[in-house]
């Protein structure tokens, strides 16, 4: 297994393990609701840096601390904590249209952090593979709850395909920003 880029810059300790997956969770959910309330606002699902800011997450904290930085995440969201990107159709959080998606950063963040934890950030094509797998998941659980309010079509038009492309560029930009981070700590070191 891999050294995470969080292991890296604050290497584990079993001491204090637990308050280091705290602190690095809060820290993470905090950069998500921050990505999200950045924004082009789109019906019924905005475009926001959520995508880009979950894989980088998946990818510096590793598969479970990046699961349960995302799925804390929508726990504050869920009991109505300001973390969601602001929504004009008035759906409560999680329960809305783009619950899904929610969901969807939970499995996104895993699987990236799972291939990163088995090497494949110090390959960009890997990396790259590893990125578009991540915002490609995301969708699954996304437009599925979606289409419970729209229907698949509708889902898929307003869901997805506004979305995609801009996902890819994300996915190329979290690709680039690893192993930059990378480069520099190993200059420090």
């Amino acid at each position: 297994m891999s050294l995470t880029l969080a292991n890296r810059i604050w290497p584990q300790a079993s001491s204090s393990n637990l308050l280091r997956y705290a602190v690095l969770a809060v820290v993470g959910s905090a950069v998500v609701a921050l990505a999200a309330h950045i924004s082009v606002p789109t019906l019924p699902v905005p475009m926001t840096l959520q995508t880009l800011a979950v894989l980088a997450i998946g990818a510096a904290f590793g598969a479970r601390l990046g699961a349960a930085t995302l799925a804390l995440y929508a726990a504050e969201g869920a009991v109505g904590l300001p973390v969601f990107s602001p929504t004009p159709d008035g759906y409560p959080g999680i329960m809305g249209p783009t619950g899904g998606y929610v969901i969807g950063f939970i499995l996104a963040a895993a699987l990236v952090g799972y291939l990163v934890e088995r090497g494949w950030d110090r390959s960009f094509p890997k990396l790259l593979v590893a990125m578009l797998a991540g915002a490609a998941i995301l969708y699954v659980p996304g437009l599925a709850w979606l289409a419970s309010f729209i229907g698949m079509e509708k889902a898929i038009t307003f869901g997805f395909l506004p979305f995609y492309a801009g996902d890819i560029v994300k996915a190329g930009i979290a690709t680039l920003g690893l192993p930059a981070i990378w480069s520099l700590l190993d200059r420090k070191a």
